[in-house]
């Protein structure tokens, strides 16, 4: 229940994330490494933009870099293993992509997690689709009632779960995805990255903003869009080699515009902004 004072007023604090709070000390431990990436968007945002003005349609722009991590983790497992043991890792065959949705519950904003099982395997189509029907879904239930556990306990259990998780792979998987995404440039304007907290996944994209800057497109000055990305991985099970393989692959495909021909019927871009990427920043992007 609100509380009014003379300067200030005392608002809940939502039992999830009292949760979530204890759980992020579950993981702060966790030595991660950040790449930060420059993609040229330009050519993507035109065919969103374009298919809004022809069919009516605003497309996930979330739903179309989820499709491209999903293909390009596909492609490079590594970067989605799982500690089993002091031995060996699991690879496992599908991406379950936890995105972060924001959704209005009784006048509140509420930030929770949905988890987009087996993304590799969908469309494009598919992503935006399952994301949409995200946003509307009605999680008052889930999110407002209490915990079965008083918050002090909180800690203990976080800790308990995470060590059986630790030991059933698949258990983790089912409860926290393969990897995350999560996307802070909504939220404002221009460019900038977002550095994220550690994940209890292997792997966290962060989607910044998008800025303006110049390239060069066949020979001439141009303006063109570039989004700021942050990658992290966890370096227990990641190295440096294969998360910038796999750093390159996703840029590629953001680049090309992987999926959107699925639905706005354009050809897959061509990668013309390579050239103005040689110019202004290299295309090798180290993670180590």
């Amino acid at each position: 229940m609100k509380q009014r004072h003379a300067d200030y007023q005392v608002v809940p604090y939502p039992s999830y994330m009292r949760f979530a709070a204890a759980a992020y000390h579950s993981v702060r431990h966790k030595p991660m490494i950040h790449g930060l990436l420059e993609v040229d968007v330009t050519e993507a945002h035109a065919a969103l933009r374009e298919h809004k003005a022809r069919a009516g349609e605003s497309l996930s722009f979330t739903a179309f870099l989820g499709a491209c991590l999903a293909k390009a983790v596909d492609e490079h497992k590594a970067v989605q293993a799982f500690r089993w043991g002091g031995k060996r890792l699991v690879l496992f065959d599908d991406v379950d992509i936890t995105i972060r949705i924001e959704r209005d519950v009784g006048g509140r904003k509420y930030v929770a997690p949905h988890i987009i099982r087996a993304a590799n395997r969908k469309t494009f189509r598919e992503l935006h689709d399952e994301i949409r029907a995200a946003q509307v879904v009605d999680v008052r239930g889930r999110l407002e009632r209490p915990w079965f556990l008083p918050a002090l306990l909180n800690r203990p259990f976080i800790w308990a779960m995470t060590g059986i998780a630790r030991r059933r792979p698949q258990l983790w998987k089912q409860k926290l995805g393969t990897v995350g995404i999560t996307s802070v440039g909504m939220f404002g304007n221009g460019a900038g990255w977002g550095i994220p907290l550690a994940a209890p996944t292997a792997l966290m994209v962060t989607v910044g903003g998008i800025g303006e800057k110049p390239g060069v497109m066949e020979g001439r000055m141009v303006l063109r869009e570039y989004l700021s990305l942050t990658i992290s991985v966890d370096h227990d099970t990641v190295d440096g080699a294969p998360a910038t393989r796999f750093a390159r692959r996703l840029q590629e495909l953001i680049e090309s515009g992987y999926g959107l021909a699925d639905i706005t019927g354009a050809p897959e871009l061509t990668l013309r902004s390579r050239e103005a990427n040689d110019v202004y920043g290299s295309k090798e992007h180290s993670l180590s």
